[in-house]
């Protein structure tokens, strides 16, 4: 059975606190309304923060014993791109390294050949929901159902494994998400470090952001779905792949998915 954190046990007593002051001194509603704009602020900066565990668990690094392993998990974001992923499969390839795809699920079901390679080659497809809706963290339980489990369906159809991770668009959530991902199965998962590769054209910055203090435990992120390019039209994942790689071996680091990082393979 899901239960509440911490976190949202105070907010709802906070809310409590708040209509029994309405009640006993109705004059001073006021500060019945601070307190309840205040709860509402710490439950909005919560879900702004991809890497909070206040809204539940959330897995922002690999366990210890991955760590031991000296293992990272390069995770791939928003595809298959027909176009792109292609690209960094033949990348991963040469290096002889392994990834999760967190993939959109009509991208997939429009492009279920690029998920088999992906499967055949060794790497594994997580959930990113099923169409990837901005607003998605303004939803409500049935909102978020809906989106998870339309994407858990279509990747279990055409890859015929069953995801173990969600991973929120952006990293954003509500306080709705949790029990939805607890009734499914599901483990969220943010990332240690990111490059924003879907915003910034220069390489080299979005390299320095993924290898700044980059230890083994570290979930990093990249996009081959919504990737920005250089002005000479390549995608930034095409150019920081090979460079991110090298770094990871001169670390003496391993990258693994995440379900073999967790044990679930």
């Amino acid at each position: 059975m899901w239960r509440p954190g911490p976190f949202l046990l105070i907010q709802l007593a906070l809310h409590i606190a708040a209509l029994a002051l309405l009640l006993i001194y109705p004059q001073d509603w006021r500060w019945a309304a601070v307190i309840v704009l205040l709860s509402q602020i710490l439950l909005m900066v919560a879900g702004l923060w991809p890497r909070s565990t206040c809204l539940g668990a959330n897995l922002v690094s690999l366990p210890i014993a991955a760590v031991q392993r000296a293992e990272v998990a390069i995770t791939i974001d928003d595809g298959p791109d027909p176009l792109v992923t292609p690209q960094v499969l033949a990348i991963l390839a040469q290096h002889g390294a392994r990834a999760t795809f967190f993939c959109i699920g009509e991208r997939a079901a429009a492009h279920p050949e690029l998920c088999r390679n992906m499967l055949a080659a060794g790497h594994r497809i997580e959930n990113h929901g099923a169409r990837h809706p901005t607003l998605l963290s303004l939803s409500g339980p049935a909102g978020w159902r809906r989106e998870i489990l339309d994407g858990q369906h279509i990747l279990q159809r055409i890859t015929g494994q069953r995801p173990h991770f969600y991973r929120a668009v952006a990293g954003l959530r509500n306080p709705f998400l949790d029990p939805v991902l607890h009734a499914c199965g599901l483990q969220l998962t943010s990332w240690t470090r990111r490059g924003f590769d879907t915003r910034d054209q220069q390489a080299d910055k979005v390299l320095q952001r993924l290898t700044h203090q980059l230890a083994a435990g570290d979930i990093l992120l990249l996009h081959d779905g919504n990737a920005a390019r250089t002005p000479t039209g390549e995608t930034l994942i095409e150019i920081v792949l090979p460079r991110l790689l090298n770094a990871i071996r001169v670390r003496g680091l391993t990258p693994v998915t995440l379900a073999h990082a967790c044990n679930l393979t």
